[in-house]
Parts: structure tokens; C-alpha cells; sequence
């Protein structure tokens, strides 16, 4: 059996201002209107029995995986199954609770297709192909990592020496010689040259009891670390899904390190096969470029765009706005409703000091879009002031916020689309279009979608502090504190 583990988080920080802490690189929607996670979702189907795919992810990103998940499977009444963290610890520790829980589930022979949420593949069907081969080299005891067949000298991956073939009976395997860090252009170009040195692309297959025995070996602490993890965690069955929630305590003990670090580069049972199957890890806003058709002076762009006498510039647009380039080459330009990134294409690597120096003045864009999704709906952030702050707020057919209290702030709701019932204080009364209703801080209030249709409505808060921080949370349907 053939369990597809998809790894779902990090930051994508190069991939700057789509991509953001609250709102990651495997959600962003990439020119055909598909996200990187529901790409994933659906090619790890392909080569896996319907309902055993596990996916390991942050516990605040688990409604917007889910919400992906049925969007792949509009039809289907599939239960996937998700093991959540309280914060990232890298790979390793993901891999290790990954492997725990295959093992107990399906049995320790079972092997496992680790995929990363955050990369495309252009020729699924060879992808498929390409498992097969790996599958059966890990049915042999090896940890079997794919290498990519480099077209370029890249300076943004990492790279593997491939030696001897592994048998004659899987010839497209071989043996890892070693690991490589990612080089500087010389070093790139030589490599390439070499004629055997392959992309590493961070997918994995092995036999869950192949990797635990390593993990045993060359990284006990981050074995035992995911055993009391696990032992900790708390077990919900859904109708939507199968949730193993590890508990923050615990999951402080596991050490922060990359399975290449703690396994990989240790062990002596390491096979790599080659793919050709038009994989992109889409790193940079570079990547995202490639995936638009150009025009005849080599400029591409995803939405209303004027270009004069410009070239080889890429524009993102996020938003409804025109976007107009006059006289500029070689440029990328990300236009979303609250931050500009305009870029030289060479540069496009340095994206992530723009996060890092948001970070260090405590600027929520490096976290937040304006508009923020929550489990159960969105809301976005019209405009803002001294004492004000007005929303639109969006809640799914029969979602509810949680019932809750401000300490600061009084807010009026304004139906504009749908039907609202409202919890206020004591009262519970509906509110149809058109109509408003006003909560006082220190109210206990809670907002229901009860209609078919999704329901819209303005809210306008008033008062000293406006911050998200200030609520206080008494009943909710989504397991937030």
C-alpha cells in the first residue's frame, strides 16, 4: 500500500506580497486559478486508494487545506486524514509523526510518498510512472529520493551526486553519492556539466518501518520526540476529516532539523531516481513568470495590463486595478490590494529580505492580507483610523463566527446581502438585508449564516483599541481558544 504524505507549510517568502505567514505559498493561486495544495491533493490521488492521503500542516492552516481537499472532491464523500502542528519544527519531526502514524494505521511495511504542497508538475501521468519505479526500490529497504534532471546551472536548489545503479531490476535507480548544499554559479555550472549530478527535490518514498529504523539510527531524539507527541495528541473524527492535533507542549521538545540533516545525508540506504517529468518548486516570482504566455516583446502578466515600449516584464495583478508600464525591462511587478513589490527579474531571490525587514519593524504584511480567511468565511479591511475600523465581512451558507466579547470596541453590523442571525446579549433576533443591528462592548454576541446562499454584511467598530487580539472566546465551532 502506497500512503501519499503531503507536507503543507512554510512561509514562501520569496513569493511575497500573495504569499504570507496567514495566508502561505501552497494556497496561492497560480494563472489557471488552481493553488499548489489542490494540485497536490489531486496528483497524490492518482497514485493513491481513495481516502489515504495524510497531510501534515499547521493547525491554523487546516480550514483552508480543507476547504481546498473538497474543492478537489466537489463529489465525493472522502475523509482525509490531517496531522496538524501547533508551529513548524521542520521536516524531520513531520516526517517522523508521519511515519508513526502510517506505521499504526496501515502497518510498518506500508510505504510512503512524501510530496511538498508547494511544488508543480507538468506531466502527472510520468510522475505516476516515476513512483512506481521509486516504490519498487523502496520495497528493497531504500529511502528513495527524487533527483530532477537540471536544464541550468540553478543556484536555488540543492544538489545530488548520483553513483552506481542500484540493480538491474529497477535500472532507473541509483545510489546517492552525497548531498550538495546550494552552490555558487561556478560550482552550478560545473555540476551541470558533470553530467550526473540531479536537482533535489525534496520528495521521498519509503517503507514506513525503512524510516523509522533510520530515524532510530542517525536521529533518536527526533523519534523520540514524535512518539511523545503523539502519545499527547488529541484524536477528532469529522465528517470532513480525521484530525491528529499535537499539542504545543510536546511538540516543543522535537528538535528543529531538515530530514536531509538528520537522515538523508547519514545514511548509507539512500537511492535516487531520476525525474523528467517538468517539476518547478516555484521559488520565486521568477517561476511564477514561466508559467504565463508571453507576448511578442516577451512581457506577461495575469490580469488588465498596458504595456508600452517595455520588455520581459512580469505583472501580477490581485486585484481588479489597471496596471500600465511604460519604458521599464526585465522587471516583475505584484500588485495586491494593500502592498507593491516591484522587482528587478536577477533579484528575484532577495524577495525574502523585504519579509524579514517587515518582520523586524513588526508590520502586519508580512502575516496578513487585507482580506483574511477564517473557517468560517473572510472578512476584509475597507479602511482603517484613529477610533474606527469597517469590514466586509463574508460568512459561509450555515457557518458561525464563535460567540464572543470585546472589551474595547462596539461594532454595527449592516446586512447587505442574505440573512443574519444575531446573538446579542440576551436577544436572539434575525437581520435581513438592508437592516443593521448595533453590539455594544462587553456584549456577548455571535453572527450565524442561516440561509443557502453566502451572507455579506458591513461592520463598522468603534473605540480605544481596534486590534484582533481583543476577544474573548466562550463557545466556538472550530476548536480556537
Amino acid at each position: 500500500m502506497l500512503i501519499p504524505v503531503i507536507l503543507s507549510g512554510g512561509a514562501g517568502t520569496r513569493l511575497w506580497p500573495v504569499s504570507r505567514e496567514g495566508h502561505p505559498k501552497p494556497f496561492m493561486k497560480l494563472p489557471d486559478g488552481e493553488s499548489l495544495l489542490f494540485k497536490t491533493y489531486r496528483r497524490a490521488r492518482r497514485v493513491a486508494e481513495p481516502g489515504e492521503i495524510l497531510t501534515v500542516t499547521n493547525r491554523e492552516y487546516f480550514f483552508l487545506s480543507r476547504d481546498e481537499f473538497q474543492l478537489a472532491l466537489p463529489q465525493e464523500a472522502e475523509t482525509p486524514t490531517f496531522l496538524l502542528e501547533p508551529f513548524g519544527r521542520n521536516t524531520a519531526p513531520a516526517i517522523a509523526l508521519a511515519a508513526l502514524q502510517v506505521a499504526e494505521r496501515h502497518g510498518a511495511e506500508a510505504q510512503m510518498l512524501v510530496m511538498p504542497a508547494d511544488h508543480l508538475i507538468h506531466d502527472e501521468a510520468l510522475f505516476a510512472r516515476t513512483v512506481q519505479q521509486a516504490a519498487a526500490l523502496a520495497a528493497q529497504g531504500h529511502l528513495v529520493t527524487f533527483g530532477i534532471q537540471p536544464t541550468a546551472p540553478e543556484t536555488g536548489y540543492g544538489y545530488i551526486e548520483a553513483g552506481q545503479p542500484v540493480n538491474t531490476t529497477v535500472p532507473q535507480g541509483n545510489h546517492v553519492v552525497r548531498f550538495i548544499e546550494k552552490p555558487a554559479r561556478e560550482r552550478a555550472e560545473q555540476l551541470l556539466a558533470a553530467g550526473n549530478y540531479l536537482w533535489n527535490s525534496g520528495m521521498f518514498c519509503f517503507a514506513a518501518q525503512t524510516m523509522l529504523d533510520a530515524l532510530q539510527q542517525h536521529a533518536p531524539e527526533v523519534l523520540h520526540a514524535a512518539r511523545a507527541c503523539l502519545a499527547d495528541a488529541r484524536i477528532d473524527h469529522t465528517s470532513h476529516a480525521t484530525l491528529v492535533e499535537i499539542q504545543g507542549e510536546s511538540f516543543r521538545e522535537a528538535p528543529d532539523i531538515s530530514i536531509d540533516y538528520a537522515v538523508m545525508e547519514k545514511s548509507g540506504q539512500v537511492a535516487v531516481v531520476p525525474g523528467a517529468f517538468g517539476w518547478n518548486d516555484i521559488g520565486s516570482w521568477d517561476a511564477v513568470r514561466s508559467l504565463s504566455e508571453p507576448d511578442t516583446d516577451g512581457n506577461r502578466t495575469t490580469g488588465d495590463t498596458v504595456f508600452v515600449d517595455s520588455h520581459d516584464t512580469y505583472v501580477h495583478n490581485s486585484d481588479d486595478r489597471l496596471v500600465a508600464t511604460v519604458g521599464l525591462d526585465n522587471l516583475l511587478i505584484i500588485d495586491t490590494p494593500d502592498a507593491l513589490l516591484v522587482a528587478a527579474a536577477d533579484q528575484a531571490q532577495k524577495v525574502k529580505e523585504v519579509v524579514k525587514a517587515l518582520k523586524a519593524r513588526g508590520h502586519e504584511a508580512a502575516q496578513l492580507h487585507r482580506t483574511v480567511a477564517r473557517p468560517w468565511g473572510t472578512y476584509t479591511i475597507l479602511g482603517e483610523g484613529e477610533r474606527y475600523k469597517i469590514k466586509r465581512i463574508e460568512v459561509k451558507p450555515g457557518a458561525s463566527l464563535s460567540l464572543q466579547m470585546h472589551h474595547h470596541r462596539n461594532e454595527h453590523w449592516i446586512v447587505v446581502k442574505g440573512m443574519a442571525k444575531v446573538v446579542n446579549g440576551d436577544e436572539e433576533i434575525f437581520v435581513a438585508t438592508n437592516e443593521s443591528t448595533y453590539i455594544p462592548a462587553t456584549h456577548r454576541h455571535r453572527l450565524e449564516n442561516p440561509g443557502l446562499l453566502p451572507l455579506v454584511m458591513i461592520e463598522v467598530q468603534s473605540g480605544e483599541y481596534l486590534g484582533e487580539d481583543d476577544i474573548v472566546r466562550f463557545q466556538d465551532n472550530y476548536g480556537r481558544a
